[in-house]
């Protein structure tokens, strides 16, 4: 299946959008629309650092788990994802990129590995699904971090 990418820009620095996505806990604050009873495992931050959700996109329900397996600040964070019984792997990719006018461009791409059957035949429909939610993410994760920034005085 063909990768899905969602981008926004924001007006904090590569350094602050990425100290901030670093932070596993930080994302339930952007995602909790759709991924829910999150639970927590590993280092707060950086590789290894873990979580398992409940996805609820398209009318299904299922467990996902959640691990930072690459990180290289303040540029990129690459998570695996295992869900649906381990029948579908994905990874999910944060790209931050300094804009000329200030700020960054961030890319959140997510690209399948391997997915069940009923996904590939339903493809263009879980993607569309699927890059709805993600960017309902973007705008998400921009206010939160306007609202990171205001409670930490960045």
């Amino acid at each position: 299946m063909k990768p899905v990418t969602v981008s926004i820009g924001v007006p904090q620095t590569p350094e602050q959008v990425y100290d901030f996505l670093d932070v596993m806990a930080h994302h339930e604050r952007f995602t909790d629309h759709y991924l829910t009873h999150w639970r927590y495992g590993g280092p707060a931050r950086g590789i290894g650092s873990r979580a398992t959700v409940t996805a609820s996109l398209g009318g299904a329900k299922t467990d996902v788990a959640i691990e930072v397996v690459e990180a290289e600040a303040p540029r990129r964070i690459v998570e695996r994802n295992v869900s649906a019984g381990g029948r579908r792997l994905a990874h999910g990719t944060y790209t931050v990129e300094p804009l000329r006018s200030g700020g960054s461009a961030v890319s959140f791409t997510y690209a399948w590995v391997r997915a069940p059957l009923a996904d590939r035949l339903l493809a263009p429909f879980v993607r569309g699904t699927m890059r709805r939610a993600n960017r309902t993410v973007m705008r998400r994760l921009a206010a939160e971090l306007d609202r990171h920034a205001s409670a930490t005085g960045a």
